[in-house]
């Protein structure tokens, strides 16, 4: 997936089925319930708590592509090309982290 591609598809997606983006504050509203949906999931299914019989049909794929579509949005709203902080990210990850995780006890 090409991150300017997808954050193109949400802003098409926007204007054709959407009146407009909701505000910065309802979008960070719904990204936290999102990933709460996600968190619920995880914990039941991979977890020590056991999984209702309500959420063994949940999709965590589906529920992972909620909180991309909603980061999506944001980006969108906020000017961020995501594509280019991604990368920007990554680099700084792997100068600052290329030894620290290999060098770490606990992940032996």
């Amino acid at each position: 997936m090409n991150t300017e591609n997808a954050q193109k598809q949400v802003d098409d997606w926007i204007k054709a089925h959407g009146v407009r983006y909701f505000n910065e504050l309802t979008n960070m509203a719904q990204l936290t319930e999102e990933v709460g949906e996600v968190a619920r999931i995880i914990a039941r299914r991979y977890g020590e708590q056991s999984e209702k019989e309500s959420d063994k049909n949940k999709d965590l794929g589906e529920e992972l592509a909620d909180v991309l579509f909603v980061v999506l949005c944001l980006a969108n709203q906020t000017g961020i090309n995501l594509q280019e902080a991604f990368d920007k990210k990554l680099e700084v990850k792997t100068k600052r982290d290329h030894d620290r995780h290999h060098n770490n006890q606990k992940l032996k």
